[in-house]
């Protein structure tokens, strides 16, 4: 089936001017998806950047992982990034299928494009700034895409920069997206909340922050075009049924 993670292709008055109309030949995106016939994915926030995601063949993904996901069964699938060390392990554990690192030892952009059962996962890569000097590490970070029960999920991963036209339309359309609000280590909040207004996701949930006051500032800025939801609960469950009418920007709390 045709997957529903495409391009941008509006031109009308509000479409964002970041966004190309088209997209160019050649890019990879994805063009099919596995038949899932829909269902529910549930998304536990672990905390920092690490979400747990179970899709409906009973896949397990934990993104950004740095050697702990969360309770249950050990992940089908775990993505890294390398910023910084709670973001990756060198020392994943062995019973993990598929451990897809967002950057590549070797040099160039790292590429994914896997299907696990009724999941596709994908990457655009990004550069990150060196913690130690101003220099730029090219490719450095990977945005990753997960296509499953109808649902574009994506996870911004380590994100130092506004996407390029092109990068934003190999990501495509996003159903939901998983955003660092620290405004500092990561993209500063204002270039933050632009990315997102362009990705016009129906659900963010904020992650990578470190005190109230990152949090509440990304809130406030997201306020005037989002609806604001919290909940006490460590895990949600989303489909493409019941995702929300406005976009909406949902606050989960940590384990």
């Amino acid at each position: 089936m045709a997957s529903r993670c495409i391009a941008f292709v509006d031109r009308g008055p509000d479409a964002p001017t970041t966004v190309p109309p088209i997209v160019p030949a050649g890019l990879s995106l994805a063009q099919t998806a596995p038949a899932h016939g829909g269902g529910e994915v549930r998304i536990t926030f672990v905390g920092h950047a690490t979400f747990r995601l179970r899709t409906p063949a009973a896949v397990v993904i934990a993104t950004d992982y740095a050697g702990y996901a969360g309770d249950g069964p050990v992940p089908t699938v775990v993505t890294m990034n390398h910023a910084h060390e709670t973001h990756y392990t060198d020392f994943p554990d062995p019973a993990i299928e598929h451990v897809l690192r967002g950057w590549n030892p070797n040099g160039g952009p790292a590429e994914h494009r896997l299907t696990v059962r009724d999941t596709l996962i994908r990457n655009v890569s990004t550069d990150i700034r060196s913690w130690s000097d101003d220099t730029v590490e090219k490719d450095g970070n990977s945005i990753f895409i997960f296509e499953v029960a109808d649902l574009c999920i994506g996870h911004l991963g380590h994100l130092h920069h506004k996407p390029s036209p092109e990068q934003l339309a190999r990501i495509g359309r996003l159903d939901v997206v998983f955003a660092p609000v620290d405004g500092t280590y990561t993209l500063d909040l204002p270039a933050m909340i632009e990315v997102l207004k362009a990705l016009r996701a129906s659900l963010v949930i904020p992650m990578h922050y470190f005190a109230g006051d990152s949090l509440e500032r990304f809130l406030a800025g997201m306020r005037k075009d989002f609806a604001i939801r919290t909940q006490e609960e460590t895990t949600t469950v989303v489909s493409l049924k019941t995702l929300p009418d406005r976009p909406t920007v949902l606050v989960l709390p940590d384990l």
